[in-house]
């Protein structure tokens, strides 16, 4: 007898910025009623899927203390009754230093907070004369990668510029994620140049499904978010994007496929340490 597949119908909203918390709810709300009637079991939201507006170089999302924010009250409520569990990508929390958290959430479908993950590697770039962030001028990092153990798989949390530092990844896959999540507000411009490519090398080099909504559209202040929300599975194979356009996606995706690309190429026990010379290679020894 051949044991049942492990599938999950994941969805990703791909939301568009919004400039506070009421539209940021409504719109999340009104997409996720979609992923529902898709058959979603998981869902998931982008980077500041709960208002995002930028002041010069700096981030200035509207930001509220976790027990009463208004965004993941509502989407907490929206799992309870649904029955589903949701990823909320990233919201705006109170933090110390009159700063913010760019705090990422797992909600199980009883509406209960099961894990939280803030984003390590803020977004402080040159990306021309014109075009700068300091994301670190208005958000506190954090310092811990976290995985989070549902009744699908084990998951690992992830946001956005961190897609671009490979051992993160690397330990959460050694420490048993199966799906990695990138929920993101990717810029256009970095977005066409290496978003696609990003995201599958991250899912090839790990044999993980990696599941990235991204937000589509203007940011109040400034900029626009990229789109092109992905599902991704072990192989690299893209399962569904998101275009250019407000809207969800979602896939059957069958978690099996994890331990079978695993099993082809084994890199995640293949992996060394090693130390860095100069000069002339060393000679192997026999």
């Amino acid at each position: 007898m051949t044991s049942s597949k492990r599938l999950l119908n994941i969805a990703c909203l791909q939301t568009s910025p919004q400039p506070e918390f009421q539209s940021a709810l409504d719109l999340a709300v009104s997409l996720a009623e979609e992923a529902v009637a898709k058959g979603a079991e998981f869902i998931t939201t982008p980077e500041y899927c709960g208002g995002l507006k930028t002041q010069g170089s700096a981030f200035t999302p509207p930001s509220a203390a976790e027990d009463s924010h208004p965004v993941l009250n509502g989407l907490r409520a929206f799992a309870k009754n649904k029955k589903k569990f949701f990823l909320i990508g990233s919201i705006a929390i109170n933090g110390p230093d009159n700063k913010i958290l760019n705090r990422s959430f797992v909600i199980d479908d009883k509406g209960n907070i099961i894990s939280r993950y803030d984003k390590i590697h803020l977004f402080d770039v040159n990306l021309s004369e014109r075009q700068s962030y300091r994301e670190s001028a208005s958000v506190y990092g954090g310092d811990s990668a976290v995985i989070c153990q549902t009744p699908f798989a084990k998951m690992g949390q992830t946001i956005c510029y961190d897609l671009r530092f490979p051992n993160l990844y690397r330990e959460l896959s050694q420490s048993g994620a199966e799906i990695l999540f990138v929920p993101a507000a990717f810029t256009q411009k970095t977005g066409q140049a290496h978003w696609h490519v990003l995201n599958r090398a991250r899912a090839i080099e790990n044999g993980a499904f990696v599941v990235a909504p991204c937000a589509i559209g203007k940011v109040d202040g400034g900029g626009a978010s990229y789109g092109h929300s992905l599902i991704i599975n072990p192989w690299g194979e893209i399962l569904a994007d998101g275009g250019d356009q407000v809207g969800v996606i979602n896939a059957e995706i069958n978690l099996d496929e994890v331990g079978i690309a695993r099993q082809r190429i084994p890199s995640l026990r293949h992996d060394k340490s090693f130390g860095i010379t100069e000069g002339v290679a060393t000679k192997a020894t026999r």
